[in-house]
């Protein structure tokens, strides 16, 4: 290209034989991430302190007023010489992380659960999270808005809605990671397997430092599936709350070193109950008065062994004819349970009414509990029916047996024996004052051992087990 008065430029040689000037190329910035200037970063005394920092962002970290002090940096977060944006983002994380640890109590928590329906495993989360804020912790709840739980805990604050389709849902779990990240809470507790899921992928995204600890509650004893994402998202996992020991066993047989594991036992609210006036199943149902009723509370799924529990109404009726049977609860299974019942023509005497949110206040007026399961992790509902005076009739599966002692509280029989459960049930229903006796003591059994305060009580000791609260 020709340069002014006949000058050649570039690689070539002017006229007189000097060598043109190369043209240096054209150097662009350097991309930069979106952060402030603030300006040097110097280094005073034993701790480095910070020059140019935007007022209101010191204000906002709650470390100078305005126009104040700027904020000092302890000996051991001194920054590099050259001060890059890296140091910068470092520093910000150094300053805002003593507050959030100081100012929001001795522990803070997010409490994750994906279910959208209402069962035990949900009513522990609800009693659990409000138990921690009752003690002065910060309990952040996490839960699908489209469930029960969320409409439940709707009235308090730090609720925060998630939706995920699957336990593989990356956009809500780098959604969660955002909230992780930006909240910086010292646990992140997951209250079912696909919360397990969305925390350890949000935390693959990114975490913040230090990463804070993952708890995970099992309350099922069932064991941990086999799947390579499943052995992946458990390994992120630092402690277990198991519900029961029986459970423990499951987790210890499964891999799981015992030494991360923690048996907590559900809890429930013992004067809520006590004091939750009853509702009158007999006139509820359009049952004759006087007459002996049983009750099921659970899922309509298999391993709650409900076609068990109907098998046995057959011989039940024999001994008491005027027995019936009402099970609440709604699953899979009720087509196929209305089946049984109409082939066994139980019709009037066994009922499906379906979910009831005033389960409690009609369990009242009944005679009987019947817990018919064949795999159970522990049972909140029976612990309902202890709590409000009710002899129960259960299984010895999963941690039923840690609950009802038999002969004392009521009576055990073996999983999927439909001939032992209806002579249990036939027992306690001739003898009203062997009921009331099992009941009075499985009220008090409750109240010393699985009341709100023994569930925090052992959530805080699972927590400080792993160094994250004092």
């Amino acid at each position: 290209m020709d340069g002014p008065a006949g000058a050649r430029v570039g690689n070539r040689r002017r006229r007189g034989g000097r060598p043109a000037r190369r043209v240096a190329p054209l150097r662009l910035p350097r991309p930069r991430a979106s952060f402030p200037d603030y300006g040097p970063l110097h280094v005073a005394g034993s701790a480095s302190d910070v020059r140019g920092w935007p007022a209101r962002r010191l204000v906002r970290f709650g470390r100078a007023p305005a126009g104040g002090v700027p904020p000092q940096l302890p000996a051991p977060w001194r920054l590099s010489r050259r001060g890059s944006w890296v140091d910068r983002v470092r520093h910000e994380r150094a300053v805002r992380r003593p507050q959030v640890r100081e100012t929001l109590g001795t522990v803070f928590a997010l409490h994750i659960d994906t279910a959208r329906s209402w069962r035990g495993g949900q009513q522990q989360v609800l009693l659990t999270v409000l138990g921690l804020r009752a003690r002065g912790h910060r309990a952040v709840l996490v839960a699908h808005p489209e469930g029960e739980l969320y409409r439940r805990a709707s009235e308090g604050p730090d609720l925060v809605p998630l939706a995920p389709i699957n336990e593989v849902d990356l956009a809500a779990a780098w959604q969660l990671s955002r909230l992780v990240r930006k909240w910086r809470p010292a646990i992140v507790h997951a209250h079912d397997p696909h919360a397990v899921a969305m925390v350890s992928l949000g935390l693959s995204f990114g975490a913040p430092v230090p990463r804070p600890k993952v708890v995970a509650s099992r309350r099922v004893d069932f064991h941990l599936q086999g799947n390579t994402f499943s052995q992946w998202k458990y390994r992120q996992v630092d402690g277990f709350i198991a519900a029961s020991g029986a459970i423990r066993d499951i987790l210890s047989h499964d891999g799981i070193p015992s030494g991360r594991i923690v048996v907590v036992h559900d809890g429930i609210d013992v004067e809520k109950i006590a004091h939750r006036p009853a509702a009158d199943l007999h006139a509820e149902y359009w049952l004759p008065h006087g007459v002996p009723v049983m009750v099921n509370v659970g899922a309509l799924v298999a391993h709650k062994g409900q076609r068990h529990l109907i098998d046995a109404m057959p011989m039940v009726l024999r001994e008491v004819p005027d027995a019936h049977l009402v099970i609440f609860g709604e699953g899979e299974l009720r087509a196929p349970l209305e089946r049984q019942i109409e082939h066994l023509s139980l019709e009037k005497r066994v009922l499906l009414p379906g979910f009831r949110e005033d389960v409690l206040s009609l369990m009242k007026s009944s005679d009987l509990f019947v817990m018919s399961s064949i795999a159970e992790g522990l049972g909140s509902a029976v612990l309902d029916a202890m709590a409000m005076g009710l002899a129960v009739v259960g299984t010895r599966a999963g941690g039923i047996p840690e609950v009802v002692v038999p002969g004392e509280t009521g009576e055990l029989v073996a999983p999927g024996d439909a001939r032992t459960l209806a002579a249990a049930i036939v027992k306690l229903l001739k003898d009203p004052a062997l009921r009331r006796a099992h009941g009075e003591a499985g009220r008090q059994r409750v109240a010393s051992q699985f009341d709100v305060e023994h569930l925090v009580d052992g959530t805080l000791s699972a927590y400080r087990q792993l160094g994250v609260c004092g």
